[in-house]
């Protein structure tokens, strides 16, 4: 099964239609990736379905979205609410 990391890779690379191998843990979204404000609603969104499960839905509020500004901010935050490698 793929790690946090391949799993958010996989996800930004096709929501913001860049290199996989662009996407590493110091990228920043808006700086690096291009992304703008509707992009990264799209891959909040994306990452919420990715790794929800019935025993630990992942909901982001706007207030912590505000501060997953490089990809590492978004894989700390998916393990410090439950999410692991698989």
């Amino acid at each position: 099964m793929a790690t946090v990391l391949e799993r958010v890779r996989t996800i930004v690379a096709e929501r913001l239609g860049v290199e996989e191998s662009a996407v590493v843990p110091s990228a920043s979204f808006t700086e690096d990736l291009q992304a703008d404000s509707l992009d990264l609603v799209d891959l909040i969104l994306a990452l919420q379905d990715e790794f929800s499960t019935d025993d630990n839905p992942i909901e982001i509020s706007d207030e912590d979205a505000e501060g997953l500004v490089k990809v590492e901010d978004a894989l700390k935050y998916l393990k410090e609410h439950g999410v692991t490698d698989s």
